[in-house]
């Protein structure tokens, strides 16, 4: 069977003796081995022996089974057996999983509309669990994929719409916004994404392209809101008008773009790189506040300051 017909799981999601759904195969060897059929369960010292050793890379389920599996989550999310801290590692596992299937989808138009039900599934888990949003937002951060780092930009947006009065119209466009905020980076050539050291000029130049390759991207999609699409060209703009591809200045930046700016600088200054020590999350606003300030909307970065709260208090 093709590799192209699965998609990754993390066994964290999974709970012991609770019977899934949909069949669980392994990559071995150049194939797919089927490892648990449905309607089994994986025993307590089984999942302990395995999550040692799941890097994310290790288990897969068919994507013809993609609908069974966010159905299955989202009967563990509305579970009143499990904490919601518990569901918050479930829902943000599980939601990665989904997000590489869509980011890997040459079909973009496809995955625009099915991340949907992912930024439904984190406004509803802020609200009927608010206790648990400042444990939500300590999840991120750990590694840089293109996907995590979008996922976790989400979050941290969703947690600072939240915080600033959003509506629910407003936090799902917010959402789709961030998980697509560079969308554009797909016309960008691979040996540019991917390079350690420092680009050249020409390839800053390329680089900075990338709202503009997005913007062509989302408009190919007529469901797509103008402020889904500014969140996407407008987040490099900076409030003091330095920014690119437009230089307009404070309050000409669409809303949703200044907190794509906030939360794509917060989440990259605190992910672990392996060319990069990450910043602890005081330390990321503290500069983003004393040496960067005239690149945000300075009402938003201070709203980000109570997102820092939620996670030292969910930490401590």
């Amino acid at each position: 069977m093709d590799i192209n017909q699965f998609f990754r799981i993390r066994l964290s999601t999974l709970r012991p003796e609770k019977i899934t759904s949909f069949d669980i195969y392994v990559y071995i060897d150049g194939r797919m081995v089927l490892y648990r059929k449905a309607g089994e369960a994986l025993q307590l010292q089984k999942i302990e022996t395995l999550h040692s050793k799941d890097t994310g890379s290790s288990f897969f389920v068919k994507i013809t089974d993609r609908d069974i599996y966010r159905a299955w989550v989202k009967e563990e999310i509305n579970s009143t057996e499990i904490p919601n801290n518990e569901k918050a590692a479930i829902l943000r596992e599980s939601s990665i999983a989904i997000m590489e299937d869509l980011f890997e989808n040459p079909d973009v138009n496809k995955a625009l509309d099915e991340s949907k039900p992912i930024i439904s599934d984190f406004i509803n888990f802020m609200d009927s669990a608010p206790e648990s949003v400042g444990y939500l937002l300590s999840l991120s951060g750990h590694d840089f994929y293109t996907y995590n780092h979008s996922l976790d930009v989400s979050i941290y947006s969703l947690g600072l719409g939240k915080i600033l009065g959003f509506g629910p119209k407003e936090m799902e466009e917010l959402g789709i916004g961030c998980l697509f905020h560079d969308i554009g980076k797909r016309n960008v050539a691979l040996e540019i994404l991917c390079k350690k050291g420092p680009l050249d000029d020409a390839e800053w130049e390329q680089m900075k392209r990338h709202p503009q390759y997005g913007l062509i991207i989302l408009n190919q999609n007529p469901n797509i809101s103008d402020g889904v699409k500014a969140a996407c060209f407008e987040h490099h703009e900076s409030w003091a008008g330095n920014g690119y591809p437009q230089q307009i200045t404070g309050p000409e930046i669409h809303p949703y773009a200044r907190i794509v700016a906030i939360c794509d600088t917060y989440d990259a200054m605190t992910t672990q790189r392996s060319y990069n020590k990450p910043m602890t999350p005081h330390e990321a606003l503290t500069m983003m506040r004393d040496k960067l300030s005239g690149r945000y909307d300075p009402d938003m970065l201070k709203a980000m300051h109570s997102v820092l709260f939620k996670i030292q208090s969910a930490a401590s």
